[in-house]
């Protein structure tokens, strides 16, 4: 993917082990490079500007004849789709409300397929990031969230955020888990030794 070479995703391996040292929480970190491969995108567009084409023509009466005009529409939805299948296009026709929403769903199926909600005590966290979306979530099961406002994982969003648009990902990933770690091991200590999830970065390609 090249978003993290295998020495920078080693060192985000060593923070998580670091910061469980300290704490009872469990730290898995997600890197997407895209929530979602968006497709049917152009398809949309594709047809949306193909069904114009008809409208458009009756401007000028009797340019084409109807084997001509079924063409002209479908030349236009091939022109069209291979247009807006160029990633530049594709990140500009979709809402980022959209693209915002497929990476939250995506954070979320991850908090479930890394088993966060099945740790004792309920002390899963979760750092996600999607890199095409320029999206960060921080996800915490109830062990974690009776002890830690929400507003404290908003601060370190915002700051992470900020790093995945400059490009920064790793510097992110290090510094969110060092202040995660700050708060989880004054909120929630170490009481036993114990490690029940890998601390590798999990990397979705």
């Amino acid at each position: 993917m090249g978003l993290l070479t295998e020495d920078e995703q080693k060192q985000v391996a060593q923070a998580i082990e670091a910061v469980e040292r300290q704490t009872d929480a469990e730290l898995v970190t997600v890197l997407a490079a895209s929530a979602d491969d968006y497709a049917y995108v152009p398809l949309i567009w594709a047809g949306l500007v193909a069904l114009l084409v008809p409208g458009l023509i009756n401007f000028y009466p009797g340019w084409l004849n109807a084997n001509e005009l079924l063409l002209t529409q479908i030349a236009t939805f091939i022109v069209v789709a291979l247009v807006c299948r160029l990633p530049a296009m594709t990140s500009r026709l979709v809402p980022g409300s959209v693209r915002h929403w497929r990476a939250g769903s995506l954070a979320r199926r991850q908090f479930l397929e890394q088993n966060l909600h099945a740790t004792a005590n309920g002390t899963g966290v979760l750092i996600f990031v999607s890199e095409a979306e320029r999206y960060v979530e921080i996800i915490v099961d109830d062990g974690i969230a009776r002890h830690v406002d929400d507003m404290v994982w908003r601060s370190m969003v915002d700051v992470f955020t900020r790093q995945v648009s400059e490009g920064k990902i790793l510097e992110g990933f290090l510094g969110c888990i060092r202040s995660c770690g700050e708060v989880l091991s004054d909120q929630v200590p170490v009481t036993q030794p114990r490690n029940e999830l890998p601390n590798r970065l999990v990397v979705l390609e």
